[in-house]
């Protein structure tokens, strides 16, 4: 299938316990290839609201030259299992199967792209392999701890809309921590899920990784948020070449219905050292 030049194919690689559903986005025939970019999506409903976006920006990569997978992890989209039979540590390993099969297939530079709770799935991935990386983090969660008790207070508001007593988060923590699932906003949450997304960060990157973060907001200002300066400053402390870009559009994790944010795919595309053409949707 050939979109805008470039070659779209769908197909399933064999992974722990089943098969991984993958689209490759592969770069038009007189276009050379500069390398490959595996993406790392986000948690729960967040993966479903920005797959346009995704696919949009995917297609714009690989038309400047970049093969780029992207992947549903297990218990997500079309691949194998259930979302409650999810854990961290399998995710992980899917994102690490994902590098590795784009490793073999396609040279040059290599790119880790993650959105939001994906930043720090492809965090995982780097500090388990110990080398240099290369990550492009959309709008990157600092803390899983943090994303995790702002998901389970999605069940608290659902409690109240339903005009139930609300169990808090406190109480639902309790229960994952003593290895039970929770429902929330329609995913029944592991505890192996839970639980690594908890302990997950983006500290203690190998040193020499290129980091480049996009995060809305006013583009005019540049001031990125003090949370994410602060996290600059750790990475470039550690050793780590950190740089972070405002850019402007919407929140379209939070939606599924959102406006174009062409600012995000024109300085994905600079940042990866493109030239930024017309994106095509």
């Amino acid at each position: 299938m050939t979109q805008a030049g470039a070659t779209l194919q769908a197909f399933f690689l064999d992974g722990a316990r089943g098969q991984r559903f993958c689209l490759l986005h592969t770069p038009p025939s007189e276009q050379p290839v500069r390398g490959h970019v595996v993406y790392v999506h986000p948690f729960a409903e967040e993966m479903n609201a920005t797959r346009r976006t995704t696919a949009v920006q995917a297609r714009a990569m690989a038309r400047a030259g970049f093969a780029v997978l992207q992947m549903d992890l297990m218990g997500c989209g079309d691949s194998s299992g259930h979302f409650e039979e999810a854990s961290w540590d399998a995710w992980v390993a899917d994102v690490t199967l994902a590098r590795r099969w784009m490793l073999e297939r396609w040279p040059g530079v290599a790119w880790l792209w993650g959105v939001r709770a994906g930043c720090l799935l492809a965090a995982q991935a780097c500090r388990q392999d110990k080398q240099p990386a290369k990550l492009l983090l959309w709008q990157p969660v600092l803390s899983g701890k943090q994303h995790l008790h702002q998901f389970l207070r999605l069940q608290m508001a659902g409690d109240m809309v339903r005009g139930e007593s609300s169990r808090g988060t406190s109480h639902l923590m309790h229960l994952l921590e003593q290895g039970e699932s929770v429902e929330v906003a329609g995913y029944s949450v592991s505890a192996a899920l839970a639980q690594g997304l908890a302990r997950a960060d983006l500290e203690a990157l190998p040193a020499g990784t290129q980091i480049v973060c996009l995060e809305l907001g006013d583009a005019d200002t540049g001031a990125v948020s003090p949370a994410l300066s602060a996290q600059l400053q750790r990475w470039l402390t550690s050793g780590c070449h950190a740089q972070a870009e405002v850019v402007a559009g919407s929140a379209f994790w939070q939606m599924q219905e959102s406006a174009d944010s062409p600012a995000w795919l024109t300085t994905s595309l600079h940042s990866l050292g493109c030239a930024t053409p017309e994106v095509a949707s």
